[in-house]
C-alpha cells in the first residue's frame, strides 16, 4: 500500500475526510479533489502529517473538465493513479413537490455525473495500463429510495446501474482493472449542517448512525481486496434484502416511519447557509454533530470482511460435530 497514488473526490469532509486520513496513514500519495480551499489545504496539512503527501486539486466533480484536469495535476505530481475514489455528493431535504428542477439537476450533476466524470478519468489512465481500482461509494439509498431524498436515491441507483454496465464490460474486455462499490448505512457526516433543507426541523441520518471511520476502514479495505460490491453495516444488507423481498411493506413503513426518522426535534434555523450551489467556508472535518449517538464499528462488517476464514471455520464447526454424532 505504502506510496499508492489515490484520488478522491469530496476529500475534504464527512466520509472523504475519514478515508483521506486512513489512506494518509498508510503512506499513499493523494490528489484531493474538492470545491473548497479552507478544507483542501487542511485537508493536505493533515496529510503530511500522518506521514503521506498530497495536493490540492481544486474541482467541481458536475464540471468534467475539471476532475479531468485534477486527474492529470495528480499523475504530473505523483505519477501514474492506482486507485480512485468516487465519494462526492450531494443532496437536497424536501418532499418531490417542494423540489425544483434546478436543485434535482444539481444533485444529480454532483452525486451520479460525478461519478461518471471520475470513473472516466480514472479508466482513461488505467484502461492502457491494464491496472488500478475505481472504488465507487454507494449506499444503502441506491437500491431502496426513502422519502424526502428522492434527488439523493435517484443518483444513488443511477451509480448502481452505471455498475452493472461497467463490470460487464471489464470483464468482455479482459481487463485487470477493478471496479468495486461500497455500500453505506447512516454515517455521521457534517452534510446534516450544510445540505438544502426545506424540512421544518433540522435533518438528521437515519439511526442507526455509523461513526465516518467505519465507513473509510471499508473503503480502503474494498481498494484492496477483489469483492464487486461490500455492504456496510446491518442496516444496509437489511434495506437491500428487504427492499427485494417486500418493497410494498418497505413503502408503508417509510410512509409511517421515514419522516420523523430523518428529523430531529429542534426547528430548522430559516435562511440557513447551504452548499448545494457553492462551498461553505471553513474546515468541517469528517465528524458530524451526532457523535454521542454514532457506532464506532461494525460487527456486520468485521464478519463481511472475514467471511472466508468464517466460512471455514463453520465448516469445520460443523464437520466436527457431524464426526462426533458418528462416533
Amino acid at each position: 500500500m505504502k506510496g499508492d497514488v489515490v484520488v478522491i473526490t469530496g476529500a475534504t469532509a464527512g466520509v472523504g475526510r475519514a478515508v483521506t486520513r486512513e489512506f494518509a496513514r498508510r503512506g499513499a500519495r493523494i490528489g484531493l479533489v474538492a470545491r473548497g480551499i479552507d478544507g483542501l489545504e487542511a485537508a493536505k496539512r493533515e496529510v503530511e502529517e500522518l506521514g503521506g503527501q498530497a495536493i490540492i486539486a481544486r474541482a467541481d466533480v458536475a464540471n468534467h473538465d475539471e476532475v479531468e484536469a485534477a486527474a492529470r495535476a495528480t499523475e504530473e505530481a505523483f505519477g501514474p493513479i492506482d486507485i480512485w475514489v468516487n465519494n462526492a455528493m450531494a443532496s437536497v431535504f424536501a418532499p418531490i413537490r417542494e423540489l425544483t428542477p434546478e436543485e434535482v439537476h444539481r444533485v444529480t450533476d454532483v452525486t451520479y455525473h460525478g461519478v461518471v466524470h471520475g470513473t472516466m478519468a480514472a479508466l482513461r489512465r488505467m484502461l492502457p495500463r491494464d491496472r488500478g481500482t475505481i472504488v465507487q461509494v454507494g449506499s444503502a439509498l441506491a437500491y431502496r429510495g426513502i422519502p424526502l431524498q428522492a434527488a439523493y436515491c435517484a443518483a444513488k441507483h443511477a451509480i448502481q446501474g452505471f455498475n452493472d454496465s461497467l463490470y460487464a464490460e471489464l470483464i468482455h474486455d479482459r481487463s485487470n482493472v477493478r471496479l468495486t462499490m461500497v455500500n453505506l448505512p447512516a454515517i455521521n457526516t457534517p452534510q446534516f449542517d450544510w445540505v438544502l433543507s426545506k424540512l421544518p426541523n433540522r435533518a438528521q441520518p437515519v439511526p442507526p448512525i455509523f461513526q465516518p471511520e467505519v465507513a473509510a476502514d471499508a473503503i480502503v479495505w474494498a481498494a484492496y481486496h477483489e469483492r464487486r460490491e461490500l455492504n456496510v453495516g446491518w442496516p444496509t444488507t437489511k434495506s437491500v434484502i428487504g427492499n427485494n423481498l417486500a418493497p410494498a411493506y418497505a413503502d408503508r413503513y417509510l410512509a409511517k416511519h421515514g419522516y420523523d426518522a430523518q428529523q430531529t426535534d429542534e426547528p430548522e434555523t430559516a435562511g440557513r447557509p447551504h452548499n448545494l450551489w457553492e462551498p461553505l467556508p471553513g474546515d468541517h472535518g469528517a465528524h458530524g454533530r451526532f457523535d454521542d449517538r454514532a457506532k464506532p464499528a461494525s460487527l456486520q462488517l468485521l464478519a463481511n470482511v472475514n467471511r472466508a476464514p468464517l466460512v471455514a471455520a463453520g465448516a469445520c464447526l460443523l464437520a466436527g460435530i457431524l464426526i462426533a454424532r458418528r462416533l
